[in-house]
């Protein structure tokens, strides 16, 4: 029999991955992982992996299969929180799920998995792998949206690489939700009702500006209002010395400073903020709600605009720097001055966007069909052909 580790994370999605496995024939051990028990940070005021180490417990042995709960709490605040903590002081959104699938469950956890004589690493996530032969004959592994659109997680899976995809499972990829529930319904599973959990993978939801606040210091600084109708909100020109300068152009962030809007009011801190960003800035008295379009952490300024259709929020490119292109297939990277047309989206549960990818020395474009809001550095943007996700990368 092939032996399979399970990361049990006490929810109703991971307990049904952990069965399917088992009437599959496969030799199943669980583990839940335990991120955090650090005090000099708090994360939250709950605990919400003691609730949830207990029923992957009750699961595992319903189940009847060998369950350990296993601490990378130190390599977790090390990779993911104080990654956190130094992209916001940059200025730069982070997306700590991501981080969390490529450095500590696809990493971490799949070391640990093969220590103990394991095959294969399974999570719950609702999205598939698949197996093809590249150009060369070679055999690729692909990673494939899940089944059910509503839930395909296939993006935070989007740092992922061969070897480790060669080493995963996905067992509900090609199921829907409903089908998952219903599963752990008629094998008695306590996790059958249970509400999918939010925040930070296996750790919970997190109160961001209070967490925040714990490292980086509370600072007073201005809130400006951009007028729709600024100088510098104009559409770049049509006349470019080359492609790749209007490339540069359109995927530019702007370059406001003070005069170019209105003081509104004041905030605590412009790296709390992020691009898109409308609760928190209260700011009342506006015909229309403003939108966080821009921050600047250096000077300490949050810029606004009115309206979610305000133009200050929209750009038609973006930019990832060389070493921040990964490509899940390898096979099908581009190479300088090749391009190609995918689908693409810039956060999780977005619509698939029409774009072209374009390869330059320095980076990759992705230029899209029609102007996106809210592009936001830091994040990740993935390209997908079809239902297989290609590759991704951190917006710069």
């Amino acid at each position: 029999m092939k032996k399979v580790v399970v990361g049990l994370s006490g929810g109703v999605d991971s307990s049904v991955a952990a069965l399917l496995l088992k009437q599959q024939g496969y030799e199943v051990i669980g583990l839940f992982m335990k991120n955090w028990h650090d005090d000099s940070v708090v994360i939250s005021r709950e605990c919400p992996w003691l609730e949830d180490s207990n029923d992957a417990l009750i699961v595992a042995e319903k189940l009847g299969i060998p369950f350990q709960v296993v601490d990378l709490s130190v390599e977790y605040k090390e990779r993911i929180v104080d990654y956190m903590f130094r992209e916001y002081q940059r200025g730069r959104t982070p997306n700590p799920d991501v981080l969390c699938n490529r450095e500590i469950k696809f990493d971490l956890f799949l070391k640990m998995a093969l220590d103990l004589g394991a095959d294969y690493v399974a999570t719950g996530h609702y999205c598939r792998r698949g197996v093809t032969k590249t150009a060369s004959g070679q055999e690729a592994y692909q990673l494939l949206a899940g089944k059910d659109p509503n839930k395909d997680q296939s993006y935070f899976l989007c740092q992922l690489n061969q070897e480790q995809l060669s080493r995963a499972l996905f067992p509900i990829g090609d199921l829907q939700k409903s089908e998952v529930r219903e599963i752990a319904r008629a094998h008695g599973l306590i996790t059958a009702e249970k509400r999918d959990s939010q925040g930070l993978c296996f750790i919970g939801k997190v109160r961001l500006p209070e967490f925040l606040q714990q490292q980086l210091s509370p600072k007073e600084g201005d809130i400006i209002t951009i007028p729709a109708n600024a100088d510098k909100l104009k559409p770049v020109g049509t006349e470019f010395s080359s492609r790749e300068a209007e490339l540069t152009a359109l995927s530019k962030s702007l370059e406001l400073e003070p005069a170019d809007g209105t003081v509104v009011g004041r905030h605590q801190g412009a790296h709390y903020f992020t691009v898109g960003q409308r609760k928190g800035l209260d700011v009342g008295g506006t015909p229309e709600p403003l939108f966080v379009i821009q921050t600047d952490v250096k000077e300490n300024i949050i810029y606004t605009g009115e309206g979610k259709a305000h133009p200050g929020l929209f750009r038609k490119a973006l930019f990832v720097e060389e070493d921040e292109v990964h490509w899940v297939r390898t096979d099908l990277a581009l190479k300088t001055g090749e391009e190609l047309r995918v689908m693409a989206r810039i956060r999780y549960r977005q619509e698939l966007q029409s774009a072209l990818l374009i390869k330059a020395r320095e980076g990759l474009y992705v230029e899209f069909s029609e102007a996106q809001s809210a592009i936001t550095s830091g994040q990740f943007v993935a390209w997908y052909e079809g239902a297989e996700l290609l590759g991704s990368g951190v917006i710069a």
